[in-house]
């Protein structure tokens, strides 16, 4: 069963890295719109189906580190179909994207949280006749990666999680932990946890999870900023991914796409439910697709199920919005933005993701997104 993750993993590895390493950011001004991967073989980017209508010139946008994978996909295939349109998207932070979003520097944010009510109020300033809008884009599982030397199978749920990210359990065979995976040998080592260093939706996600799911073991509101003493930060979801693939004892938190790019060994949750669930793509979208609307008029932000006991429901979700206006947008942007988001909320733009370590967003959630698309203004 582990060998068989690990090919999983491998093979999504694979493709990311192979799209990583193709991505170009600038427009290629190439006649043949089908692409060409690093391997040599044509793309299936279905240019046919990516409309570049009134879309032209370059198109900034940045924020979420987690939907990186995600975005490197779409750009390649968009770019191939669109010549003469650049788009680069600068992949931060879900807070640095949505500053920048309400400073105007960018046509558009992605961001693992739904904007607050005064961060809606900043984007007026910007969007002038109208106001910043959550549109869901991507989904997937935030995986708990470990390096723990000698074991490769690792259970834990909410309430040994909190505690480990709240450095109150320190060793890795402390009896809380040996009770949710009788016969593994657990080594008497230090557990060496890491977050993120700068304000992250990712960090919010997680926060959101052990709030729900162990809240009398996490008691901190969950915030972009990391909010416990203690572990050790890093840069972006790939800088704590690096820091657990080097670090013997270490765990952390990322998008599932990195724990295949750097082959690490992810845990399985316990939610109380018949069996331990595994962080894989299918799993993420049992639980996103319970998932309601809570934002009103155009706003798609979306109310998620941390404490699902659902049968392979994986709990520790997060989806990514790219914000935009709902109106006001820039004109000199407004048709790219239209453009690329059309594609990327589409069937084709969608399907890339599981491949990608993603999980689609649900089709009645998605017709929806394509619809407040088509209306941008």
């Amino acid at each position: 069963m582990k060998l068989q993750r690990k090919n999983r993993l491998r093979a999504t590895a694979l493709g990311a890295l192979a799209v990583s390493s193709a991505l170009v950011l600038t427009a290629c001004g190439s006649d043949d719109n089908t692409g060409t991967d690093a391997g040599g073989d044509k793309t299936t980017a279905a240019a046919s189906d990516i409309k570049c209508d009134d879309a032209e010139g370059q198109l900034r946008a940045s924020g979420s580190s987690a939907q990186k994978n995600a975005m490197d996909l779409w750009v390649k295939n968009y770019m191939a179909a669109c010549s003469g349109v650049e788009i680069n998207y600068s992949s931060s932070s879900s807070g640095e994207g949505i500053v920048a979003f309400n400073q105007g520097t960018v046509g558009f944010a992605g961001s693992d949280s739904a904007l607050k009510p005064e961060e809606v109020a900043e984007s007026k300033k910007i969007c002038k006749t109208g106001q910043g809008i959550n549109l869901p884009m991507v989904g997937g599982p935030i995986a708990i990666g470990f390096h723990l030397e000698g074991v490769d199978k690792l259970t834990l749920d909410a309430s040994t999680l909190a505690k480990i990210f709240d450095t109150k359990i320190k060793k890795w065979n402390d009896p809380a932990i040996a009770k949710l995976n009788d016969g593994v040998k657990l080594p008497d080592k230090a557990i060496q946890p890491f977050h993120r260093s700068e304000d992250s939706g990712t960090t919010q996600n997680l926060g959101k999870y052990l709030n729900a799911a162990a809240p009398s073991d996490w008691k901190y509101e969950a915030e972009k900023k990391w909010p416990a003493p203690g572990g050790q930060a890093a840069s972006g979801s790939s800088g704590v991914a690096s820091q657990v693939k080097a670090v013997d004892g270490s765990i952390g938190y990322f998008e599932l796409s990195y724990a295949a790019s750097q082959d690490i060994t992810t845990v399985d949750i316990n939610t109380g439910g018949a069996t331990p669930v595994e962080a894989t793509s299918e799993n993420a979208s049992k639980a996103i697709a319970a998932a309601k609307v809570k934002g009103t008029g155009k706003d798609l932000a979306l109310d998620l199920d941390y404490t699902t006991k659902a049968e392979g429901a994986y709990p520790i979700v997060l989806v990514t919005y790219e914000v935009v206006c709902d109106t006001g947008n820039k004109a000199d942007t407004l048709g790219t933005v239209k453009s690329f988001l059309t594609y990327t909320s589409s069937a084709d733009g969608q399907k890339v993701l599981t491949d990608a370590g993603y999980a689609p967003i649900p089709e009645a959630i998605n017709a929806k997104v394509r619809e407040t698309v088509a209306g941008l203004k």
